[in-house]
């Protein structure tokens, strides 16, 4: 509800509910919760029947006895007081770890957070905040919303809600901020602001209204043929976002595409198709499922004529990139419609039902699993109970040295199977790439990861916006992009920042970091003065200033000629 919040973290997460921790850093060692990713876990079936039949009702039965006269015996005899719905809670959880590691349990309160995730909008006060040390900090008023409209500003400390301070414990929790700040539109609520250069705080009263999230981060040209689309998850607007942003570019005379799928945990399966339907031409298999009984059985397939079914295309992955986002690029991997560069994809291929319980709890059960059109599962192994933890999956990665050598990825030669041209992939693991680009660490150092956990960075960045708002505000993205640079006394302030920080300053770090820490500062400086200018929720300009440090897209960019080439021919393309 309370619009996006920042954590100190270095992850670029987006959780458009209200707690869209966003740090914008596509290059994070350790990204996406679990909760993110069991809440868009793709493919969800929502309205399919859950009660399949009755014959085995009778050991059901019998187990629901049992479970019951011990919860009873407890709740009687046990020597302490016991909280039964906790009980109940944790007995759920452990159980389903059982099953596979996708299938979920939500207490009412985190079921509703996570539906949100998924929704085109939620009402709030329309501002991204951030927490920093302890203080509440306005990012950014959203473009057009309550907040906005009312005077707040970037920077402003927001040190009380309804004449009450937001910490709780001695300290400010991302929670406690939502809470306060969430509402049914139409709502008031006060707000207390302590503005840089003023000595006393002021009241804003602000109207809650509809913020609208979006899932599309960037649409742009970058040059004169070559368009850049990045989506970050699969929701409910995805797919208009998405239909918009690519006839905005076809206008602008794109002949060719670059769909950027990193760090993408999925969402809607039906978004993803109706986005690979743009891609793909005739009536070709997209995706279909296979469950227990014909029930969750279903084959999509393109019926439409899409905006772009020719021209090259190449598809960014990581090892972010899961559920809807496999169904994406294994579809037009099969179809050998598009290049697939980066680095194998998560490897989530099982169908979550969304259960709403009767206490308002929610149940994820998978009920089948999705193959891409040559029959591949792109579901990994898993062992009941143990596998499946996403941080996990990330280290074993990391121990095979995946992240740096494509021939460490390991696939079983017993699941291989055939592109319509004849190539070769793969099931059982994610999507393989066609063209292995590993992940750039040259930039990462201990010293920068402190920075990102004191927050120094968008700290610095914040402070630079605010003290050259007029000035900047007035000079175009182009102009800014051309002549503002990062000098070394500012670096030198950063650091001074740091230490005041208690982070001890390490210079053969610095050194490794401080191109990409200047690139960061000034891409949140660009973030800071434009993102509000664009009515669709883009932030063109902090990627077109990012993607000059990120290794995999400039290398991307040279990839267009083998993606034409495998397009047309692709028993000609040299698979790497």
């Amino acid at each position: 509800m309370e619009d996006r919040a920042n954590t100190t973290d270095d992850q670029p997460e987006r959780q458009p509910s209200g707690a869209g921790n966003r740090i914008q850093n596509d290059k994070a060692t350790v990204r996406l919760p679990m909760l993110l990713g069991i809440t868009l876990a793709g493919g969800m079936l929502v309205g399919a029947t859950f009660f399949g039949g009755t014959k085995s009702l009778n050991n059901i039965g019998r187990g629901y006895t049992k479970y019951r006269e011990i919860l009873q015996l407890i709740e009687n005899n046990y020597v302490d007081t016991v909280n039964t719905d906790d009980l109940v809670d944790y007995s759920i959880t452990k159980m389903l770890e059982k099953l596979d590691p996708h299938t979920a349990y939500m207490n009412p309160q985190d079921a509703v957070a996570a539906r949100s995730q998924l929704e085109g909008g939620f009402d709030g006060i329309g501002v991204e905040f951030n927490i920093y040390k302890d203080t509440v900090y306005v990012v950014t008023p959203l473009a057009g919303g309550p907040s906005e409209a009312a005077g707040i500003m970037s920077g402003d400390k927001i040190i009380k809600v309804d004449d009450k301070p937001l910490a709780t414990s001695g300290k400010v929790e991302n929670s406690s901020v939502f809470k306060a700040l969430r509402g049914k539109r139409g709502t008031e609520v006060k707000l207390t602001i302590l503005r840089k250069g003023d000595k006393q705080p002021k009241d804003f009263m602000i109207t809650r209204d509809r913020i609208p999230t979006y899932s599309v981060d960037a649409a742009y040209m970058i040059d004169g043929k070559t368009g850049y689309i990045k989506i970050n998850r699969f929701s409910e607007t995805t797919y208009d976002e998405f239909k918009t942003a690519l006839g905005s570019l076809k206008a602008k005379g794109m002949s060719q595409l670059m769909l950027d799928l990193r760090n993408n945990p999925g969402g809607y399966m039906d978004r993803a198709t109706n986005i690979a339907d743009e891609f793909i031409s005739g009536n070709k298999l997209l995706v279909y499922t296979d469950g227990k009984d014909n029930r969750y059985d279903r084959k999509t397939y393109a019926h439409i004529a899409g905006q772009f079914e020719e021209g090259a295309l190449v598809v960014l992955i990581d090892e972010g990139s899961a559920s809807a986002s496999e169904i994406v690029s294994g579809a037009l991997q099969d179809h050998d419609r598009a290049l697939i560069a980066g680095r194998r994809s998560f490897g989530k291929g099982l169908v979550q039902m969304p259960v709403t319980l009767s206490d308002g709890s929610e149940l994820r059960l998978t009920i089948s699993r999705y193959y891409t059109p040559s029959g591949r599962s792109i579901q990994k192994p898993y062992v009941p109970g143990q596998e499946g933890d996403y941080e996990k999956d990330l280290e074993l990665r990391s121990k095979r040295g995946e992240y740096y050598i494509a021939d460490s990825i390991k696939n079983d030669p017993k699941l291989k199977f055939k592109t319509d041209g004849g190539r070769t992939v793969y099931g059982g693991g994610g999507i393989t790439p066609d063209y292995f680009i590993p992940r750039d660490s040259t930039w990462q150092t201990m010293y920068l990861v402190q920075l990102y956990g004191k927050n120094i960075i968008r700290e610095y960045a914040m402070e630079y916006a605010n003290d050259n708002q007029k000035k900047l505000e007035k000079m175009p993205f182009d102009e800014f992009n051309r002549t503002v640079t990062i000098t070394d006394e500012q670096m030198n302030q950063l650091v001074k920042l740091a230490t005041n920080e208690g982070i001890k300053f390490n210079e053969k770090e610095y050194n490794r970091s401080k191109a990409y820490i200047r690139n960061q500062i000034k891409a949140l400086v660009a973030r800071s003065v434009y993102q509000k200018a664009n009515k669709a929720g883009q932030n063109n300009e902090f990627f077109k200033i990012i993607s000059q440090s990120d290794d995999t897209y400039q290398k991307a960019l040279k990839l267009f000629d083998r993606a034409d080439k495998l397009e047309h021919n692709p028993m000609s393309y040299n698979q790497k």
